[in-house]
């Protein structure tokens, strides 16, 4: 039998980009909606952020258009090194991840080691935690996890 990743629904689609305010306000122009506030991850100390298994003083900026349950997150990072700006520097403006809540982060974390999908960053934010894995080889992009407590 295979090991199947037991994930909630998709929560985000998320894309990073070079200038967050233009393309927010591009956006919501495009969805007739108004543009989201811009928010900044939390500092290291805070956050606890990992890249690479090593602490990353590495921030973002996002905002958020909600759809239902389902967010578009877009993502400007802040510093380096991150997931983030290896995107930003490697694909330009990009889709970065699509993200799934789940439960049992580090037993998800064992199983999607198993199957060749490493841990890239990880970190956590008010009420829970969230981890990038890269499925690039598999899957064609990151996926984001997402637990909260």
């Amino acid at each position: 039998m295979t090991e199947a990743l037991e994930a909630g629904p998709i929560v985000q689609v998320a894309v990073v980009v070079e200038d967050i305010e233009a393309k927010a306000r591009a956006w919501a122009g495009l969805l007739g909606l108004p543009v989201p506030e811009i928010s900044l991850t939390d500092t290291v100390d805070v956050a606890h952020t990992q890249y690479g298994g090593q602490p990353t003083t590495a921030r973002a900026k996002l905002a958020f258009f909600r759809f239902g349950d389902v967010a578009l997150e877009l993502i400007e990072p802040v510093g380096r090194p991150s997931t983030w700006r290896d995107q930003l520097e490697e694909h330009g403006d990009s889709l970065h991840h699509i993200a799934f809540r789940i439960q049992g982060m580090g037993e998800v974390l064992a199983l999607l080691g198993r199957k060749s999908i490493p841990l890239i960053q990880r970190g956590e934010y008010t009420g829970g935690r969230y981890a990038y894995v890269d499925a690039v080889d598999e899957l064609g992009l990151v996926l984001e996890l997402l637990e909260n407590d």
